[in-house]
């Protein structure tokens, strides 16, 4: 038995009702990227049913769409990638993860320089390539580590590749990751290696996210714990910290995640294949960047016949997202989204159903686990809708 999970990182499609309380009324991500670039050409998922869960320019609504389709609300408080996958698998995030928006406390920095022997530039929220351009020359004069955060419950290191080696930044992190906890407990630590001269500092494909451990057993520790496979592609295995996944593997970019996800399909496994495709937020949702958010949706839909030739009979076959990350608002944050849920099980020869808008992202592992006749605690399996 098989199940392939393909998350389309930020790609979320229409704003949240409590959407204002996070500063993001109406983002939409997909719809109005769709919008800005004048509509998107997206031929396979407009079939599989992408353009029956809302109205996008260029994917009109089939009347026979190959898959089941809806949307998923969530019932987290907030709207990180951590948060929107462990909802997917079980974990309802009731207490938001502890954000800086004015910078980390004085005293934290100081005992993060102690513990690694560097100093500490920078300290703020920002964006992730402005800050390399402010403080990259600095950073390389000096050798002090590039610390800053966003909207979002990050602490993020950022440091050239010939002032820190990967193998030291990493380590930075871990230090970080060992004395953020308590009240202080965020939810990710990101490794921002980059590389260039200045006046064109690039970051590279290094990037290594450590995340708190799941504070209790996810849908994923209950697959692997009946003995099933639970094989992540991309940061999937960094956002759980590992927790129930068995094989891991990282990759650089989303023409890398879909390659490797094919190469998997070709293989025998029995249990979950979970996959992140992370352009959409990291290269282009953060950075405002609408055209290149469309190019990838369209270079997803070009790779798609690809990835469903793959498949085999009776593989449960889904395609989500964690949260959004509108690139044509004010904001270069994720933004408090819907996500989409396009599914079915192969050769998928059933006409798809309208699954409706879901109460929880949970009801993404709770189809999951159903398939595999297994139960997990939080959200309601649509299975025997597909």
């Amino acid at each position: 038995m098989r199940a392939v999970v393909i998350i389309l990182d930020s790609c979320g499609v229409g704003e949240l009702p409590d959407a204002a309380r996070y500063g993001d009324s109406g983002s939409n991500s997909i719809r109005n990227v769709a919008l800005k670039t004048g509509g998107l050409k997206m031929p396979s998922m407009r079939d599989l049913g992408l353009g029956n869960i809302i109205d996008i320019p260029g994917v009109p609504p089939v009347g026979s769409p190959v898959l089941s389709y809806g949307k998923m609300a969530s019932l987290s408080e907030g709207k990180d990638s951590t948060i929107g996958h462990w909802e997917h698998f079980g974990i309802i995030t009731e207490t938001p993860f502890p954000t800086y928006p004015d910078g980390f406390p004085g005293s934290l920095i100081d005992e993060f320089s102690i513990r690694t022997g560097r100093r500490v530039i920078g300290n703020k929220a920002a964006s992730g390539t402005d800050i390399i351009k402010e403080l990259g020359e600095e950073h390389l004069r000096s050798g002090d580590l590039i610390v800053y955060t966003s909207a979002d419950s990050v602490f993020q290191i950022a440091a050239h590749k010939k002032v820190v080696s990967i193998e030291e930044l990493y380590k930075y992190c871990g230090i970080a990751r060992e004395m953020l906890a308590g009240e202080h407990a965020v939810s990710r630590v990101i490794a921002r290696p980059f590389d260039g001269e200045p006046g064109s500092f690039v970051r590279t494909s290094e990037r290594h996210d450590f995340s708190l451990t799941p504070p209790v057993p996810t849908g994923l520790d209950i697959l692997s714990g009946a003995g099933y496979e639970v094989i992540s592609v991309g940061k999937i295995n960094d956002l759980f910290a590992g927790a129930g996944i068995t094989d891991s593997y990282p990759t650089e970019s989303n023409a890398d995640g879909i390659d490797t996800l094919i190469e998997l399909l070709k293989t025998e496994f029995n249990g979950l294949l979970y996959i992140n495709l992370v352009d959409f937020d990291m290269l282009w949702g953060h950075r405002n960047d609408y055209l290149g958010f469309a190019g990838g949706l369209e270079y997803f839909d070009n790779r798609l016949k690809e990835i469903l030739e793959s498949l085999k009979e009776k593989d449960l076959f889904i395609i989500s997202a964690d949260h959004g990350c509108d690139p044509t608002t004010v904001s270069t944050d994720h933004s408090r989204e819907y996500v989409p849920i396009l599914a079915g099980v192969a050769p998928f020869g059933k006409k798809g159903v309208n699954l409706g808008i879901r109460k929880t992202f949970a009801d993404l592992g709770a189809t999951t686990l159903d398939y595999f006749g297994l139960k997990q605690p939080a959200g309601l399996s649509f299975l025997g809708e597909l």
